[in-house]
């Protein structure tokens, strides 16, 4: 069975994803830092769970242990969007944005690093905020824009290689809630509609760049 790693799967967008990539029969090994309710997803699809923190130079040998030579696909989808509401950047506290770029930047290469001995796809998740310089968003946008420039230049250096990032759009999860606190944001779409796109770039042959599930499903 092909294996795929999906970080940050125990809810919202990575819960969803590995529900689908079970369902196609890829063999499973996610992470979250809350065991509970990680365990409680391994349990429903099979998968193998580590629970931990990706910046965590341990937990992340221990995902690629866990996956094994059969490594085809690694799904870069644990992110912490730092303080609710957000700051300016002006007072932006810069060990938070330490933290932020540790998770968000740091993290994901440092996975792709040890994986890319194992020749997998790669897909990092990014955010329409990584493009747009929105108020108030300026940790969690320059972090993803980083995300997103790293993964460029990751797919010029590794031709042979799928190597994407992708802005899955706006979802109804917990870390958007956080994003607007104290708003409905019940009219936003669930995590689950994000992922025909991203699974376009997992079963299809586009070439490396950055998409948004959007766009590569028919309207």
């Amino acid at each position: 069975m092909p294996t795929a790693i999906v970080t940050g799967a125990s809810r919202g967008l990575g819960l969803a994803l590995a529900r689908a990539l079970a369902e196609r029969g890829w063999r499973l090994v996610i992470d979250a830092r809350v065991s509970g309710p990680l365990e409680e997803v391994a349990t429903e699809l099979g998968a193998v769970a580590i629970p931990g923190d990706v910046t965590d130079p341990e937990h992340r040998a221990a995902l690629i242990a866990a996956a094994g030579d059969d490594l085809q696909l690694l799904i870069n989808n644990a992110s912490i969007l730092g303080p609710s509401p957000q700051p300016p950047l002006a007072h932006y506290p810069l060990d938070t944005l330490e933290q932020v770029f540790a998770v968000n930047v740091l993290a994901p290469l440092a996975l792709i690093q040890l994986a890319l001995p194992h020749r997998p796809r790669i897909i990092n998740l990014s955010s329409d905020a990584a493009e747009e310089p929105y108020e108030g968003w300026g940790g969690y946008g320059s972090a993803k824009a980083a995300l997103d420039h790293l993964t460029a230049v990751l797919a010029v250096e590794h031709h042979d290689l799928r190597i994407y990032s992708v802005d899955p759009g706006d979802m109804n999860t917990r870390m958007h809630q956080e994003a607007f606190p104290g708003e409905d944001i019940s009219d936003r779409p669930p995590p689950e509609a994000s992922v025909p796109g991203i699974l376009a770039l997992v079963e299809g042959d586009l070439r490396s760049g950055r998409y948004r599930a959007a766009e590569l499903v028919p309207a």
